[in-house]
Order: structure tokens, then C-alpha cells, then sequence
């Protein structure tokens, strides 16, 4: 796959494209339970900062299952990969619509995350590889795009039909909306061989470089920042707001349109000044979680908050994930899932560390806090990283035929603006 090869120059191939309404799905399914909280604590039998633990599971299970499955599948065809994994997707659906146990939905979730780890892991590859060097961070921000799109139309749509039909019905749609997706994944992306000639020691060697690790760190911190306070943003919305409950979706929806924006601005601005987005970016989160905890008593100050919290988080993720990609050359599968369980460590610490904080003294805006801390302190590594790094010359996959072959270059990656 190249860039160059049926696409006119500019515009991405439809891979990525396709990529992107696979993340859609997964984004949806991981984040529509912020939506569906307090309705599955009841019909679950647990508090609802016990049932934050389905979205602390799926986090774990990206973190472990990311790399694990990375690594599992380095030796597979691209596309089964992704069709095993949308598959394994749509049965952990299935069989958590059909249970009563808690323990059950609970395990499910984890086997769903392991399935969306694999997927991403090689999603990413494919798309960074597909667009080239010019316009990697751009195809990270398309293929990123679906789990930000899933926030504005997925989410707040699940959240809006689990009112009329419980939190089983979005599951179910989930499912079979992932089987299709299967069929399709199956016919249209192209046949490609994994990689013979990149061994899980190259893949492990990749990951010997200290700027590779201050990106994931960004990675960690920002994304747990901004999930600490979205998990519990229902209780904050409706028990201090005082909004309505049938009006959380509307707020969900900016939210997600806020995400959207971030990722596109990110994927716009990345690949010329990544350092000087990514910092900017995350200082003016850290400001605006900050600014949630004393206004978020005003519906009008709450709504604008949280859009303002999506729009400035989410422009830091396509920039780091292109980099991470970057820095490991050549052999960038294990660093993609690492990315991906990067993201995931942030979400799992934050919102486990959200729910103590939302059970402690201080109350609902505990998880405002824990995310305006955790986003200030993404400013360190991204400070670390464009302080000591001039242009370096990073190896970059850039085609990959049904051989196997591949064709890198070597092109410069700025971390100093």
C-alpha cells in the first residue's frame, strides 16, 4: 500500500478511511457506558463508581491485550487480523447483552478490549503505512477521527436509545454492527502479508529510544486527564449542573464534537509543529478542567467546559501517536499497541482514580480535579521532548506489498516545535 498507489496526491487512501468506521465502532462501545452508568449500576446490582469499573476493565484489557496481541498476531495477514478481531468484538457484545452477573459483563468487557487492542494495533500500521510519511499524522488523525466521531454521533445515540430500551440494546447493535463490519473489512482491505522480515527482537529493540517513551508518557497523562472527569461526567452534569437527564446526550454530543475538532486540529497542525500543538494543547486543558470544579454549578458554564475539555485534549492525540510511530522506524507494530495501551493506562488510573476522588470529600467535582492534575503534568514530557531533541531522521514504513516487500524513508522528525 503507498499513498502514491490509486490515490491522487493530497488525498488518503480509502483504507484508512475504512480503519476509521472500525475505530468508530470500538470507540463507541468503550465510552457509551459513561452514558449508560447509572441505569447499569441498578440493573447490575452495584453503586455506580463500581460500575466505572466496566470502563476501568476495558482499559486494562487494551493495555495487556494491545501488545500481547500485537506480538500474537505479527506473523498473521493484516486483514484476518482485523476480521478475528472484529469477530471476537461482536461475540464479547453478545454474550454481555445476555447476562445478569456483573462478574460477567465485567469479563466480557476485557475480552472486547483485547479484540479492539489487536485491531488498533494493526489498524494503525496499515493507515501510517498506507499514507506515508507526509501524511501519517494526518491518516492517525482519520483513523483517531472514528473514536472521536463515536463520541458525537455513537455514544450520545447509545445513551439515547439504552433510555428506551436499556443498556442491553446499544450491546446488541454493537454486535451485529460489528459482524457487518467483519464482511466488509473482508472484501475491501487489501490482501497484505505481515512482515517476514521484522522479528519480535526488532519489534522489541524499537523500543529502546527514551523520546519513543516520553511520547507514551504524554500519552498516558493527557488521555487520563480528560477521561478521569468524562467517566463521571453524568452524575456531575445532573447532580450539580442541574441538568436534566434526558438532556446528557446533547451534552455528550458536544463533547464529541469538541473531540472531533481536537483530532483534526492535531491532525492538521502535527506533522509541521507538533511540539508547539501538543504543548499548547494540554496547557489549555489542564486550564479548563480547572475551571470546571468552581463553574460547573452553571448548565451554560458546564456545557461550554466540557466541549472545550474534548476540543483541547483531543489535539494531542494523532501528534503523539504519529510520533511514537515515527521514532520506531521500521518496526512500529509493538510501538502502535503500545501507544494504544498507553492511552488505555491513562483512562484505566484515571478513572479508577476519579472514582475514589468522586466517593471522597470531594464529591462530584473529584474527578474535575484528578484530570486538571493529571493534564498539567503532561506538559513535562512533552517539554522534555521538545527541549531535547533537534530534526532527527526517523525510518518510516511507507509500502507494503503482497510480498511483503516494504519501502522506507529516511525522513526528519522535528520535536523542537
Amino acid at each position: 500500500m503507498s499513498s502514491a498507489a490509486g490515490t491522487a496526491p493530497g488525498r488518503l487512501p480509502f483504507v484508512v478511511w475504512v480503519l476509521a468506521a472500525g475505530t468508530f465502532l470500538m470507540g463507541t462501545t468503550e465510552f457509551v457506558i459513561a452514558g449508560l452508568l447509572p441505569e447499569m449500576a441498578s440493573d447490575l446490582h452495584v453503586s455506580v463508581s463500581h460500575a466505572g469499573l466496566l470502563i476501568t476493565a476495558f482499559a486494562v484489557g487494551m493495555i495487556i491485550g494491545g501488545p500481547t496481541m500485537a506480538m500474537a498476531t505479527l506473523r498473521l495477514p493484516q486483514r484476518r487480523t482485523l476480521v478475528l478481531a472484529l469477530a471476537v468484538f461482536a461475540l464479547g457484545h453478545v454474550v454481555a447483552a445476555l447476562s445478569t452477573s456483573f462478574t460477567v459483563v465485567l469479563a466480557a468487557r476485557v475480552v472486547t478490549a483485547l479484540a479492539t487492542g489487536a485491531f488498533w494495533a494493526v489498524g494503525f500500521v496499515i493507515a501510517t503505512a498506507a499514507a506515508g510519511p507526509g501524511q501519517s499524522t494526518r491518516a492517525v488523525s482519520v483513523m483517531m477521527g472514528g473514536l472521536t466521531l463515536a463520541n458525537v454521533v455513537g455514544v450520545p445515540i447509545g445513551s439515547y436509545v439504552g433510555q428506551f430500551t436499556g443498556w442491553r440494546g446499544p450491546f446488541w447493535a454493537l454486535a451485529v454492527l460489528a459482524a457487518l463490519a467483519a464482511v466488509f473489512v473482508g472484501r475491501v482491505v487489501p490482501r497484505t502479508e505481515r512482515r517476514a522480515a521484522v522479528s519480535v527482537r526488532a519489534e522489541v529493540q524499537a523500543l529502546r529510544q527514551g523520546r519513543l517513551w516520553l511520547a507514551l508518557t504524554a500519552a498516558v497523562l493527557i488521555m487520563g486527564g480528560v477521561l478521569a472527569t468524562y467517566t463521571y461526567i453524568t452524575p456531575l452534569l445532573t447532580d450539580r449542573a442541574g441538568i436534566a437527564e434526558s438532556a446528557v446526550p446533547l451534552v455528550l454530543i458536544a463533547f464529541g464534537i469538541g473531540a472531533l475538532g481536537g483530532n483534526t486540529i492535531g491532525g492538521r497542525l502535527g506533522d509541521r509543529r507538533p511540539m508547539v500543538t501538543t504543548i499548547a494543547a494540554a496547557a489549555a486543558t489542564a486550564v479548563t478542567l480547572l475551571l470546571l470544579i468552581p463553574l460547573s454549578s452553571s448548565p451554560v458554564a458546564a456545557v461550554v467546559l466540557v466541549f472545550l475539555m474534548a476540543l483541547t485534549g483531543f489535539t494531542v492525540n494523532p501528534v503523539v501517536t504519529s510520533l511514537a510511530v515515527r521514532f520506531a522506524g521500521d518496526a512500529p507494530t509493538l510501538t502502535s499497541a503500545l501507544t494504544t495501551s498507553a492511552y488505555n493506562t491513562g483512562i484505566a488510573a484515571g478513572s479508577a482514580i476519579a472514582g475514589h476522588a468522586l466517593d471522597s470529600s470531594l464529591g462530584l467535582t473529584g474527578p474535575a480535579l484528578v484530570g486538571a492534575v493529571s493534564t498539567a503534568l503532561t506538559l513535562l514530557p512533552l517539554i522534555a521532548l521538545a527541549v531535547s531533541g533537534a530534526a532527527r531522521r526517523t525510518r518510516i514504513v511507507t509500502r507494503q506489498t503482497d510480498a511483503g516487500a516494504r519501502r522506507t524513508v529516511d525522513t526528519p522528525v522535528t520535536t523542537t516545535r
